[in-house]
């Protein structure tokens, strides 16, 4: 555990001790693992080589938009998570060459299981060479044994990674979530202490034509199934008349969906261009340290907007906006709610998204609970798998509260 945390307090090592000695963290773990949503069945590895035009990005989800079926994606996304390889499915690409580590070295992330489970090969290339010396279209040959090729040239050795590997790997990594809670809890912690008045105290928000009173609003952020989640609410959507925010490039699929988003937040980083001129009002989020990468983007494209300053991430913002704007409920769709997805993400933004929910308090409602509401068989057919994972939730807070009561205890 870095000292720098320790040093900070004896409530804060205090904190510390209530966690590890408390005997929910074993048990969670083994509940937070066994509730995994269930893995796709794995095919056989690619035992032929995969030929295919070279797509490169940096990041997953801006090139995810550009992909097509055949695609060779050419990626820089260390512990690749659930839901970016999800996009990488759809896309249909044939393959992913990674230049970082897609397994993460303190969690059983599943984006590698997920990957392999539809068939794309996955091949692992440390390093920036194949961003130096492979060009944006080239028609790559990827070798059964992860040697990258072009027109004979050997560019890179890379490691293939297969369902039997990939299966070790992560029964190995699942005795290491007790330790990944530990940090969850600690980074919540941090995030608390720094942020004192999220649970309590109301950001300032911006003046927008939208009327959220009493009104129910749809919350729409880019996650793990989310568009399956947006057909899912058809109904529910023509009888709530919702307003819907769309939390950054999530606004595409809510255009492709048939629905009209009435606000779009977030970095502006992952939308089209197509997508932020529908009409809808704009607020580009910016961080406490008065950074606001949306804003020069929307001022290019001439386009109005308004800026909300909050901690967090932008679906953060987005729901606390909703909240602060009087809606009667806010559904969310795609957004992380089970610990398995805080975990799989491993990023800072969870704790606040966390803390976010718990100042919401009892106007949020996942899409999937509306969903079983509406009676759709997709929903039902999930309601158990949605009921584990609230179980796991739930020993999630009451581990995270001992936390918490012994760090605030005098």
């Amino acid at each position: 555990m870095p000292p720098t945390l320790i040093s900070r307090g004896p409530h804060l090592a205090a904190s510390l001790a209530a966690l590890r000695h408390c005997t929910l963290t074993a048990t969670l773990a083994s509940v937070a693992l066994a509730q995994t949503p269930q893995r796709p069945v794995l095919r056989q590895p690619r035992q032929r080589p995969v030929i295919g035009r070279a797509r490169l990005g940096r990041s997953t989800k801006l090139l995810a938009r550009r992909l097509a079926a055949g695609d060779v994606a050419i990626v820089d996304h260390a512990a690749l998570d659930r839901v970016s390889a999800e996009e990488l499915v759809a896309a249909r690409v044939a393959a992913v060459i990674n230049c970082a580590c897609s397994i993460s070295d303190s969690y059983p992330n599943t984006g590698p299981l997920v990957l392999v489970g539809a068939g794309i090969k996955l091949v692992d290339v440390p390093g920036d060479a194949l961003f130096e010396r492979c060009r944006e279209g080239d028609l790559l040959e990827v070798s059964v044994m992860g040697e990258v090729l072009r027109s004979g040239e050997l560019l890179a050795v890379g490691r293939a990674l297969g369902s039997d590997e990939l299966e070790a790997l992560t029964l190995a990594r699942g005795a290491e979530v007790g330790a990944a809670l530990e940090r969850f809890a600690l980074n919540t912690i941090e995030h608390m202490r720094a942020e004192r008045e999220l649970p309590t105290s109301e950001p300032a928000l911006p003046a927008l034509a939208t009327d959220f009173r009493d009104r129910p609003v749809l919350v729409v952020s880019r996650g793990s199934g989310y568009l399956d989640d947006l057909r899912a609410l058809g109904t529910y959507v023509r009888d709530a008349r919702p307003v819907i925010v769309a939390v950054d490039g999530a606004v595409d699929g809510v255009l492709d969906a048939g629905f009209r988003p009435e606000v779009i937040v977030g970095d502006m980083d992952s939308a089209s261009d197509r997508a932020l001129g529908c009409g809808a009002e704009l607020v580009a989020h910016a961080y406490l340290d008065g950074r606001a990468p949306g804003r020069d983007r929307l001022a290019q494209l001439g386009l109005r907007h308004t800026v909300a300053r909050a901690p967090g991430t932008s679906a953060d913002l987005a729901m606390l906006l909703a909240a602060g704007k009087g809606a009667a409920q806010i559904v969310s769709v795609g957004s992380r709610l089970s610990l398995v997805d805080f975990l799989d993400r491993d990023r800072d933004g969870a704790s606040s998204t966390f803390l976010t929910r718990l100042a919401i308090g009892e106007i949020l409602v996942d899409a999937a609970g509306i969903a079983r509401l509406s009676g759709s068989r997709r929903a039902r057919d999930s309601r158990r798998s949605h009921a584990r994972a609230g179980v796991v939730v739930g020993l999630a807070a009451v581990a995270l509260g001992v936390a918490l009561w012994a760090l605030l205890a005098p």
